[in-house]
């Protein structure tokens, strides 16, 4: 960013840090086989973000957070059709289709049965899902975001938690994008605007005990 773009946010009063509640819960964004694997269309090589959210998992399930997955998954109806306005205009989503590998959790997340699963139509988790009621139902004050791809469903899921009345804090080193400029850009408007950009060892040391890390 220009030497100036600081200061012009510091003027407008962004940046500010948010508090870390004593209810979190991590919400892993669409880290599906289509995503997290480069032999897929729309995916690319996230070893690196899937490791780094299992860290994350690992510290919420210690800390007593629910983890929460997401996936992007559409009808034969959906895919085929003219119906969903997103993919007129990304028309490889498509191929995200429900039942195909392409809409599989990565198999190296540690995701169990017990897990909540959100099927999502769109960018953000909580347009036209379950998520929000979900979170609410289990009064969680914090959501801790992290997935694919940080431009897209990242971005629009942690935009979407902060106007559902929750501090939010984006996990960078567990979120992975096709190309580092709209990955950098994307976070750099979330710490501006929405939410804390944190370090993986800062969020799992969170996750780990929320109670400890309530009043950093």
């Amino acid at each position: 960013m220009p030497a100036d773009t600081d200061a012009v946010y510091a003027r407008a009063g962004f940046g500010a840090a948010v508090p870390c509640g004593t209810r979190p819960a991590l919400v892993v964004v669409d880290l599906t086989r289509g995503f997290t694997e480069p032999a897929f269309p729309s995916g690319s090589d996230l070893t690196a973000e899937v490791e780094a959210t299992n860290r994350l998992v690992e510290a919420a399930r210690r800390g007593g957070a629910p983890v929460v997955w997401t996936v992007i998954s559409y009808t034969p109806a959906e895919a085929d059709g003219d119906v969903v306005a997103w993919l007129r205009k990304a028309p490889g989503m498509r191929a995200l289709r429900e039942g195909s590998d392409a809409v599989a959790l990565d198999p190296r997340l540690d995701h169990r049965p017990g897990d909540p699963v959100v099927t999502k139509k769109g960018a953000s988790a909580f347009h036209g899902s379950p998520l929000a009621t979900l979170l609410a139902s289990l009064h969680v004050d914090t959501a801790v975001v992290c997935g694919a791809t940080t431009s897209g469903c990242v971005r629009a899921t942690a935009v979407d938690a902060v106007q559902s009345g929750m501090d939010t804090l984006v996990v960078a080193d567990a979120c992975g994008d096709r190309a580092r400029a709209p990955h950098d850009a994307a976070l750099f408007d979330l710490q501006a605007k929405y939410a804390d950009v944190v370090a993986l060892d800062d969020a799992v040391a969170y996750l780990d005990d929320p109670f400890r890390k309530a009043d950093r």
